[in-house]
């Protein structure tokens, strides 16, 4: 037992002062796998988390991590890095995570996170982005950076206004996306296409005054998602109800359903969205409104069933009397093809004018010549 005691000793001890040999001048280095915090530019191959931050890169290039295949996690964070070059990650194999937080890019290259195999599953860019041209930039970069295995995505404190629809497409297996802490104003149809197995998706600290039906519809079809909405500044008026039915039927997890309140008007701030009805808001118009739209609906859904009923009975008897039906169509038409031909007839007997002629003279002078030949007959003819 004791020789194995100390042949265990032996090889921690061995490991220690391995990777205390490995670790550069300046730096300091812990943990298994080996764990590095400092700003050289040689750094041991067998380093698995790399943290450099405050160290004022500003320029990520194709070279800058070399030889790092091991890595799996990078922090790079209050760097005040500007621009992400191409391929600027492609030597890091191994990198699963990657940390650009508080940094202020101004330009992404379409390739910047492009790395073979794709092994990378969580990308943080809190507040990173300088401006609306940096957004697009890292659209055109995740559409070309092939990253099917990413599963966490941080956008937040970018003051994104509008997010574009398929943004997310290319991530298909996105699952925990942090949008809060942003300018966000609406959600529109295909916001959020590709991502249909998001498990998390932080809308919190934007600036929704409410959620349209466009944008309700969209969050619906995220089935499995876990919703934070709270410390929006929500106005409560008529307009507000669709979004509170949708807030208490919806299949939808909301995970911060209790921290909803109304911001504006002053009488209703910090009351609960769940508590608002159209008598809280004054709406009773628009109650009678949607209890009519709704009276309406049932009527033309009835009716239709009624029409659609009477079409089938209709079908039914003309199928069951098609032979009748053959046959009085054939009588009618025998009958029209018979006046047409008389009228025929009359048109040819009044468009010749050998018989205009004779029908336009005096039928008593027609008659005279015939009464003077009768009386001229010899008495004694038999007629």
């Amino acid at each position: 037992m004791m020789p194995l005691t100390l042949a265990c000793a032996s090889l921690l001890l061995m490991c220690v002062c391995w990777s205390v040999a490995l670790c550069p001048p300046r730096c300091v280095c812990s943990g298994t796998p080996l764990t590095v915090r400092c700003s050289p530019t040689d750094l041991p191959g067998l380093t698995g988390t790399l943290s450099r931050s405050g160290d004022s890169l500003q320029q990520l290039q194709h070279s800058s991590f070399r030889g790092l295949r091991n890595t799996t996690l990078l922090e790079l964070s209050h760097n005040r890095i500007t621009e992400i070059g191409s391929h600027a990650f492609s030597s890091l194999l191994m990198l699963r995570s990657l940390i650009l937080n508080n940094n202020a890019l101004v330009l992404i290259h379409p390739e910047a996170f492009s790395i073979p195999g794709s092994p990378l599953e969580e990308l943080s860019l809190r507040s990173s982005l300088y401006n609306h041209t940096s957004l697009t930039d890292l659209i055109t970069a995740l559409r070309w950076g092939e990253l099917f295995n990413l599963q966490r995505l941080d956008l937040s404190g970018n003051r994104l206004v509008l997010l574009p629809p398929g943004m997310f497409t290319p991530l298909p297996r996105l699952q925990y996306l942090h949008l809060n802490n942003n300018s966000l104003v609406a959600v529109y149809n295909c916001t959020f296409t590709g991502v249909e197995n998001l498990l998390e998706l932080d809308l919190s600290r934007n600036a929704f005054k409410m959620i349209s039906g466009e944008g309700l519809h969209e969050l619906e079809r995220l089935s499995l998602v876990r919703l934070m909405l709270s410390q929006n500044p929500y106005t409560c008026t008529c307009e507000m109800l669709e979004f509170v039915h949708w807030l208490n039927s919806s299949k939808v997890k909301i995970g911060d359903v209790e921290r909803l309140s109304c911001e504006s008007p002053a009488e209703m701030r910090n009351v609960s969205l769940r508590v608002i009805n159209a008598q809280v808001l004054g709406c009773y118009g628009e109650a009678q409104k949607v209890n009519t739209d709704l009276s309406l609906h049932t009527s033309y859904v009835f009716l239709g069933l009624v029409l659609g009923f009477v079409g089938m009975v209709f079908l039914l008897v003309v199928y069951l009397n098609r032979k009748g039906i053959k046959k009085w169509i054939t009588d009618i038409h025998e009958a029209c093809r018979d006046v047409l031909e008389g009228y025929h007839y009359r048109y040819e007997l009044d468009s010749d004018p050998r018989l205009g002629h004779v029908s336009n003279r005096d039928p008593r002078k027609a008659r005279a010549p015939t009464d003077g030949g009768i009386s001229q007959i010899p008495s004694d003819v038999t007629l």
